[in-house]
């Protein structure tokens, strides 16, 4: 048996096959008694390094959660008015938190809560709360480079691990549940393309002095039990026989035993795991997939970024485009005789091709527009000519292209045949159909995850994607 090397991160281990159902316990671990509260406050700026999470902890329930507004002036302030008749609903549907959409005449607020282990799991696997902090703070970071697309925080509270930012209205929805129910988001790689190139060039050396970026690095250090988190579920898990892995069985089983056995597949995401683990290049939201934005057909709002670090680019690039991929590979399961969703599964190609391409546009317009700046890592009297910057740009842009292709490739895998699954299949009835829609995507992201650096294009990428998609 193998043994990780974190006690804390991995489930503590029984007997059970790699397809047993989970366990959905909500009980708290304890928090020890000698630690500390800190203060509650409004959130204006934190510091660098996070103190040891203090005692004081509560998990709140409607009840507790109204007394806790009416005790926090940046909360009442926001929902105005009476506070006595406050509508309260839990809508987190996640794998870790506790979420509270709450309004009230004259306002609306969002509470989001962190528990001290893994919701999807229960209390056999304990979970920092300290990943709010990183979550607020990385809210805040990236709300200020790109404010149309990230929403407000108003309050953080360390010692409950708790943010109350804005409500994301109505209509705006999950953006996996649209793409689940086949509606097109005709702005959606515009704004997802301005997200990624905004948030990953401004907290990148192109931008920032090697100083600046060693303090933003130093502060999201400490998001280490998030970062180990991934490092398991995403890079190692899927390829070896571990306790929570599960797939649709039986129909997968050959499948999943053919991933653990995949010896050059293995030696590709050795490393994907160690650049992950090693290239501080930007600030990242760490888990970009389509559950983490909410959408309108012109509106996009990008949510939870508690797994926030500095990382490869790829990854928070990748993770969006093979969840796309995904769904894409979901249709034929949402497809009926009304819809065969053949032109919806077209739109999604199209939207994963201008996604990259918007997004190379917009990021190597920043470049060139900050190129004289503060940025050290292409300083101006070395790449001190037109042309051979061109020679720069191409060879980053290539080297985040295949990044972006084989993070994507890692985080599809995972969502097969790794713990947590998405509703993108699950919602499936048929099992047989979805073991056969997600053999497909499987199949694919193995290919491209092996075959990353013969890509030059998007356009081959898509058209790579279409070509598994048969039986």
């Amino acid at each position: 048996m193998i043994q990780l090397k974190n006690p804390g991160l991995v489930p503590k281990t029984s007997p059970g096959s790699e397809n047993r159902p989970l366990p959905r316990k909500r009980q708290l671990l304890q928090i020890p008694p000698e630690q500390q509260p800190l203060p509650t406050h409004t959130l204006t700026r934190f510091p660098a390094s996070p103190p040891a999470l203090a005692s004081g902890f509560r998990p709140l329930d409607e009840a507790s959660l109204v007394a806790y507004i009416k005790a926090t002036p940046a909360l009442a302030a926001r929902l105005g008015g009476s506070l006595d008749a406050l509508t309260i609903k839990e809508v987190g549907d996640g794998n870790l938190n506790f979420v509270y959409i709450v309004l009230s005449d004259a306002g609306s607020v969002v509470i989001k809560q962190a528990l001290p282990y893994i919701r999807c799991v229960g209390d056999s696997w304990p979970m920092t709360r300290e990943r709010a902090y990183f979550e607020a703070s990385a809210l805040q970071k990236h709300r200020g480079l790109c404010p149309d697309h990230v929403p407000e925080v108003y309050h953080f509270d360390r010692a409950m691990s708790l943010i109350g930012m804005r409500y994301i209205e109505p209509p705006h929805i999950i953006l996996r549940k649209g793409l689940i129910a086949g509606v097109e988001y005709p702005l959606l790689a515009e704004h997802m393309a301005d997200y990624m190139a905004k948030t990953l060039f401004f907290t990148s050396l192109l931008y920032n002095s090697t100083t600046d970026h060693k303090k933003g690095v130093a502060q999201y250090c400490d998001n280490v039990e998030m970062c180990r988190l991934t490092e398991q579920v995403v890079f190692s898990d899927p390829y070896m026989l571990a306790k929570y892995n599960r797939c649709t069985s039986p129909f997968l089983d050959n499948d999943a035993a053919a991933v653990r056995e995949d010896a050059e597949l293995k030696l590709e995401i050795a490393e994907l795991k160690s650049m992950f683990i090693e290239r501080a290049q930007a600030l990242l939201h760490g888990d970009l997939h389509t559950g983490s934005i909410m959408v309108t057909p012109d509106s996009t709002q990008v949510i939870d970024p508690e797994f926030a670090f500095y990382g490869p680019m790829g990854y928070d690039i990748g993770a969006f485009l093979g969840n796309l991929i995904l769904a894409y590979f979901s249709q034929d399961g949402h497809a009926d005789q009304a819809n065969d969703r053949k032109a919806y599964k077209k739109w999604i190609l199209k939207t994963i091709e201008d996604s990259w391409n918007l997004f190379h546009k917009k990021f190597v317009e920043l470049w060139n527009k900050h190129k004289d700046g503060n940025g050290e890592a292409y300083l101006p009297p070395i790449y001190n000519s037109s042309e051979l910057l061109r020679l720069a740009q191409k060879k980053y842009m290539t080297s985040l292209f295949h990044d972006s292709l084989g993070f994507g490739s890692a985080k599809m895998i995972r969502r097969i045949v790794g713990i947590a699954h998405v509703e993108d299949f699950e919602s499936i009835e048929d099992a047989s159909k979805r073991a056969s829609c997600e053999r497909r995507a499987l199949n694919c992201a193995k290919a491209i995850l092996k075959g990353r650096r013969q890509f030059e294009s998007i356009g081959q990428v898509t058209v790579h994607v279409q070509s598994f998609d048969r039986d």
